[in-house]
């Protein structure tokens, strides 16, 4: 009988994880809730944000790592330990990271704020705090199924030194141009500031509390609702935003999604298409008829800017026109900074100064464009030599010396192998040889050069150099070599040519 009763258990319990697709995997989640700061004043809701959130997500079937008030080491250890736990889990494993204190950017990165840090300047902040985008590429360096990130962070600079030059709230992130996979939360829309509440939790914990726990309900949805209820909370001043690229679905309790029978949501709005599918058109024919706070409510939820610029169009009398167009135009400028930092060129800060002059980040722009700058041209200048300057021979490293020891200055002559000696090098134009005539080929006699005379008797053979010796008359040649006989009977010595010597 209990045999029997043990094997119904059994058989039960697997059927509640095959149709509970929340126990049917693995979930684990870190929860930081920074709240006393040593340096500034503290959170007081910080603490008591993740205490709740840790009870909620331990209902919901995830591991809960409770780690309140980090300090710097101890933050960057506890990441670090959750990661190792992550890999352990498995490939089929939802990590999730929530975490209330204060969050800040600089020069376009959003940081963790520690309760040790102390800066005095702005570039304390990346050596004390932590870079939100080291726990993503941490989460992200794991095998899991997906990567859930909620920040309540976003509260006022508590830093006054440097609160005039890092700008107000958190940066954009955009989930879609990093690992698919991951959902990202923010308590207030970027550039804004979130508010810490004056109950027992936050604007954005005390709505996320209340709508997580629907059952059924996907989290692109639940955190539409969220939205709603923190803009209602704050009358406007706070709007959540999140960032999803989720491939797969994803709910915090299992169950049937609820609706009214209206078909529309059970915070009063009705689901829309998604926001990148529906231009300011289409918001315009969507919105036409309805009543102003009904729209106003479907364009919070959908939080695009489509949807706010048709909203102050076809409501331009509505007490929420001039919230709404603020939320366009904030949305758009955090897009175009996002867009500069991404590009991270001088033109693309110089083109976000031109575009908001005025803008809080105007400052961190301007800064980022002259050190992008500078560094370009320290760069060209480390390539191209100066005009007319000569190259340094280079200087041969012994093969005896390590090689970090390459680049470093001797500090023995005997260590460093002397230069090779120069040759030197005759630059003098090559002397030309002198020029022999060639020997001079004699002709050997043939028969035509022997004549015989019978008068007068030939001369003997004598040679006189040619002269002259007056009136044109020129004497010389070789004389007793008869040319020919002549009319008159006479003799005529023969004329003298230079080949018959």
């Amino acid at each position: 009988m209990l045999r029997h009763f043990k094997a119904a258990a059994v058989a039960s319990l697997f059927a509640i994880i095959a149709c509970n697709p929340a126990f049917a995997e693995n979930r684990l989640a870190l929860v930081i809730g920074n709240s006393a700061y040593r340096t500034v004043s503290p959170l007081p809701n910080a603490e008591s944000d993740a205490k709740r959130m840790g009870e909620l997500l331990g209902s919901a079937g995830f591991e809960v790592m409770n780690t309140p008030d980090l300090s710097q080491d101890d933050l960057r250890k506890t990441i670090a330990e959750f990661a190792g736990k992550l890999a352990a889990s498995g490939p089929d494993t939802v990590a999730l990271v929530f975490y209330a204190g204060h969050g800040i950017q600089v020069d376009g990165e959003n940081f963790l704020v520690p309760v040790d840090i102390d800066p005095k300047r702005e570039a304390d902040i990346p050596l004390q705090a932590v870079r939100l985008n080291d726990l993503l590429n941490t989460l992200n360096s794991v095998p899991n199924k997906m990567r859930i990130v909620m920040l309540d962070a976003c509260r006022n600079n508590p830093f006054p030194t440097i609160s005039q030059t890092t700008g107000r709230g958190l940066a954009m992130v955009d989930t879609r141009s990093g690992a698919p996979g991951t959902f990202i939360s923010y308590s207030t829309s970027p550039g804004a500031e979130a508010e810490d509440g004056t109950g027992a939790n936050s604007p954005y914990t005390t709505a996320l509390l209340n709508v997580a726990r629907e059952r059924g309900l996907p989290i692109e949805e639940a955190f539409k609702r969220v939205r709603v209820a923190v803009n209602d909370a704050t009358q406007g001043r706070q709007v959540p935003w999140e960032s999803s690229s989720l491939t797969s679905d994803f709910r915090f309790f299992a169950g049937d999604h609820p609706t009214q029978p209206d078909g529309q949501a059970a915070s009063g709005t009705t689901p829309a298409k998604a926001s990148s599918a529906r231009s300011t058109d289409d918001w315009r024919r969507e919105l036409q008829g309805k009543d102003p706070e009904v729209a106003y409510r479907l364009v919070i939820a959908e939080d695009s800017i489509e949807g706010y610029e048709a909203f102050v169009v076809v409501f331009p009398q509505s007490p929420h026109a001039v919230r709404t167009r603020h939320l366009a135009d904030r949305r758009k400028e955090m897009i175009a900074w996002n867009t500069a930092v991404i590009v991270n060129a001088a033109a693309s800060y110089r083109s976000f100064v031109v575009s908001y002059p005025g803008s809080d980040l105007a400052p961190t722009a301007r800064k980022l464009e002259d050190r992008v700058r500078n560094r370009s041209l320290t760069a060209n200048a480390a390539v191209v030599p100066a005009a007319g300057a000569a190259t340094p021979a280079a200087t041969p490293t012994p093969v005896s010396l390590p090689s970090k020891a390459a680049g470093a200055p001797a500090t023995c002559p005997c260590t460093v192998a002397p230069p090779p000696a120069k040759r030197k090098v005759d630059t003098r134009p090559p002397m030309k040889k002198a020029e022999t005539p060639p020997p001079r080929r004699v002709r050997p006699p043939i028969d035509d050069d022997i004549v015989i005379y019978t008068s007068p008797p030939p001369p003997p053979r004598v040679y006189i150099p040619p002269r002259v010796i007056g009136d044109g008359i020129s004497i010389g040649g070789v004389f007793g070599r008869p040319s020919g006989r002549y009319p008159s009977g006479g003799y005529r010595p023969p004329r003298y040519s230079p080949n018959d010597r």
